[in-house]
């Protein structure tokens, strides 16, 4: 099991996700991305405005997207 934070995997604060696997990980994160929308929260929201920009660019969001996986594979087990 691995450990990274939101603003590792792109986000805004300090909360800690644990997973055997990228894609479990990339799924907390994801469901956190959702409770902060519906919050309003500023600091996830101004993370998610540049992430929308990254989205209309398929291959740099590509290259985003492994740069986070790499670092997921790097981290050290729990």
């Amino acid at each position: 099991m691995k450990t990274m934070s939101c603003k590792q995997l792109g986000g805004a604060c300090d909360l800690t996700f644990s997973g055997e696997t990228f894609e479990e990980m990339v799924e907390q994160s994801k469901q956190h991305g959702m409770e902060m929308f519906q919050s309003q929260d500023p600091d996830h929201l101004a993370v998610m405005a540049q992430m929308a920009e990254l989205m209309q660019k398929p291959e740099e969001m590509q290259k985003w997207f492994d740069g986070k996986r790499a670092e997921f594979e790097a981290q050290p087990d729990d």
